[in-house]
């Protein structure tokens, strides 16, 4: 397209999160202690602003923090407050048996709660004192590849050359829902780099594509994801512990469902509260949203909310998968780090640190192949030999089947779990058999046999009183969330004519379910039938949709620069 502006780098970083800010920094360091000529780095991020979309627990484990910034205490980091007790219950519909003991995977003495999002704003506020530039509100839409190189399907020895990752593309602005430029018109910009590390978060849209068109995930475990649905409270003053972490098991989940809740205690009368549910679940009537209700009026957490505040609402998606299921990690040009890898604890339901780990792996890879000159995939391996090399593979080896346990339920996964400790995570099959989450969803026939509920019923239905529990419009107006009217929706359904028919009939619509933000509805056609209605508005970009629809059919791209979710203080 005629005006696309191109800006060229050494290094470009996509993604400001944990992950993303720790490569910048790493390499501003590395820049200092060898000196040289320095290298032009950026960071692209597709929020308005540096930590907007950072949602998380957050117990942050600051192993990493201490080798990225040893000062960080005089630094400023925000660290709300030191975890001193961590207290664990089995739930059922009105009562609690609190576990005797903690688990080795759940104790945090020495670990810290946080908000992500000013922890990732503080980061950021050190990166750009280095003469780092983060361009906040430009969502990279495309990948840019070398149009020398091959396809990308030859493997990376052989006759064949793998494509070559070269940078990635800006999104277009300016453009209206019909898919007509706007007098605001502005082409994206091609951004091209040496190295490109990738870190767009959970089932990144980039990542994704990459992965596809090089194969990366070949020989690799099917991914599966949970859905956090997080809250942050107000309480009257007295009913919150600060540094006292809650972890739940059992109800609102059936025994057959993944998940679990949580509550932590923070300085200045304010808790947050959520709920974690795998994407893997069978029923397809299962909703996360109602299920969050249905634990906050659980007397264990409403002794603490009721009389308190909504604050601030989100949801995210997070990377169960394990080892198994992280892909390769590098090519030609590239390098795949943090949430967007799948580096996550599963068993610790901990990534924070290890997101910024793999930064700063791919940081000191990255820095070395740009100063050598040779950035090609044999000369980027050595990001995967210092991940094999590192805290990294140490913590996530022994728990490398335990999100797969628990697809046999949860006393099994459970105790899997806890033979993990003794076993360094080996069975007698090893992987674990694994199966992408949305292929474990049942039809409704075979679920429900002959009680097959109708689709627009809520099978377990939660009262709302405004009060402690709340509908999903509420929940969206809490998580800041913003989007222009006016622009194409980031949310694509490739055939929504399934939406109407075979989904409807087979599934009963799960999107109406799974979407914590009512992105999805079903409504009357006019003729007698149904017609699916996207409210691309309301996504707070937890990719729900992108990861659970039965068929596949959903893609979720960035939205126009700037949009999404404003997780201020969570």
């Amino acid at each position: 397209m005629s005006g696309r502006e191109t800006l060229e780098l050494d290094v470009l970083i996509v993604g400001g999160g944990p992950a993303g800010m720790s490569a910048a920094l790493r390499i501003a360091q590395l820049q200092r202690e060898r000196g040289g000529e320095p290298l032009a780095i950026a960071v692209l991020e597709k929020a308005r602003e540096a930590g907007a979309h950072m949602l998380s627990g957050a117990v942050l484990d600051p192993s990493t923090l201490k080798d990225l910034i040893p000062d960080f205490k005089e630094k400023g980091a925000p660290l709300a407050t030191a975890v001193h007790r961590d207290d664990i219950y089995f739930l059922t519909r009105t009562s609690k048996i609190r576990l005797p003991i903690t688990p080795p995977f759940f104790r945090n003495h020495g670990n810290y709660l946080i908000s992500l999002n000013r922890f990732v704003k503080w980061l950021a506020g050190l990166v750009e004192a280095e003469g780092i530039d983060i361009f906040t509100g430009f969502p990279a839409t495309e990948v840019l590849y070398d149009p020398s190189t091959g396809s990308g399907q030859a493997p990376s020895t052989g006759s064949g050359q793998a494509a070559r990752v070269v940078g990635v593309r800006t999104g277009d602005r300016g453009i209206d829902k019909h898919g007509q430029k706007k007098s605001t018109f502005e082409p994206g910009v091609d951004i091209r780099a040496k190295v490109t590390i990738f870190c767009d978060g959970v089932r990144g849209n980039l990542t994704k594509a990459l992965v596809r068109r090089l194969g990366l995930d070949d020989g690799k475990s099917p991914s599966v994801y949970a859905i956090g649905i997080k809250e942050l409270w107000e309480v009257p003053p007295g009913r919150s512990e600060p540094g006292r972490v809650v972890h739940t098991m059992g109800y609102p989940l059936k025994m057959e469902e993944f998940g679990g809740g949580f509550m932590y205690g923070l300085p200045d009368n304010f808790v947050a509260v959520g709920l974690v549910a795998g994407l893997d679940y069978k029923d397809p009537m299962f909703d996360p949203h109602v299920a969050f209700q249905h634990l906050k009026r659980h007397p264990v957490i409403a002794s603490v909310l009721e009389g308190g505040t909504l604050v601030r609402y989100g949801a995210k998606a997070l990377p169960e998968g394990g080892w198994y299921t992280i892909p390769k990690t590098y090519a030609s040009g590239a390098l795949i780090a943090g949430d967007a890898a799948g580096f996550m604890n599963s068993a610790r339901l901990k990534g924070i640190h290890l997101a910024m780990r793999t930064g700063m792996l791919a940081a000191e890879t990255a820095f070395e192949a740009v100063r050598t000159g040779e950035t090609s995939e044999a000369a980027l391996k050595a990001y995967d030999d210092r991940i094999q090399a590192s805290a990294v593979r140490k913590e996530l080896y022994p728990v490398r089947n335990v999100h797969q346990a628990f697809g046999y339920g949860t006393l099994a996964g459970a105790a899997f779990t806890g033979l993990s400790i003794v076993t360094g995570g080996g069975w007698f099959k090893d992987p674990l058999p694994a199966h992408g989450g949305w292929t474990r969803i049942a039809r409704l026939a075979a679920y429900y046999k002959d009680a097959r509920p109708d689709p627009e019923s809520i099978v377990n239905p939660v009262k709302i009183d405004r009060e402690l529990t709340f509908d999903r419009l509420t929940g969206v107006h809490y998580s800041g969330t913003r989007h222009p009217e006016d622009q194409p929706s980031h949310l694509i359904v490739h055939d929504a004519s399934i939406c109407a028919t075979r989904c409807r009939e087979e599934y009963g619509n799960p999107c109406i379910r799974f979407c914590p933000a009512n992105v999805y509805e079903m409504v009357d056609a006019g003729d007698g039938t149904k017609k699916l209605q996207i409210n691309a508005s309301n996504c707070v970009h937890c990719k729900t949709c992108d990861i659970m629809d039965p068929y596949q059919i959903i893609d979720w791209v960035p939205p126009e620069g700037g949009g999404g979710p404003q997780y201020e203080g969570m």
